[in-house]
């Protein structure tokens, strides 16, 4: 687990990670169930990053358009740190297409494994964005998530006006 941020905490390591979400949905960790790259529909998983930073930009490339008129809020979510919680997916584990649109069959088909198995809670994914970066995928039906995940913070996130309509 060497891409791990571990923290100093009174009693177990843990990791920090990053999501940004629209206001009136930061209050707790919702996962809708709609599929996107690494899950199927009705997979209730919550995308996390490992800085706050790549968060952002995964927000801008998935969305088609960010409005400054729409509240935003970064969450910081800490996840309890265990050998167990923790599947990895490496760049060279993927097809040579894995970063394309049309990669999202196979890449659909390997977190819906990893979901239906729930043998770990989080699956660590490369960034299609910079793919030397990690993403979280965070399993809601696992059944440590509500003992080893807990939402930490969130705070007002504000896009650079260059950024947005």
């Amino acid at each position: 687990m060497t891409s791990l941020l571990l923290l100093n905490t009174e009693t177990t390591p843990s990791m920090e990670v990053f999501r940004i979400s629209v206001a009136k949905y930061a209050d707790d960790l919702f996962a809708s169930g709609r599929p996107a790259r690494w899950n199927a529909a009705n997979e209730f998983v919550l995308y996390s990053a490992s800085s706050r930073s790549l968060a952002a930009l995964e927000m801008l490339v998935r969305r088609n358009m960010l409005s400054s008129a729409i509240r935003y809020k970064i969450l910081t979510i800490n996840i309890k740190d265990s050998d167990q919680a923790l599947t990895m997916v490496k760049p060279n584990e993927l097809p040579k297409t894995w970063r394309t649109t049309s990669a999202y069959k196979t890449l659909r088909k390997i977190g819906s494994e990893w979901y239906g198995k729930r043998t770990s809670l989080i699956l660590a994914v490369p960034s299609a964005v910079i793919p030397q970066e990690y993403n979280y995928i965070i399993n809601t039906y696992h059944p440590d998530f509500s003992t080893m995940v807990k939402l930490s913070s969130t705070e007002d996130f504000i896009w650079d006006n260059r950024l947005v309509n």
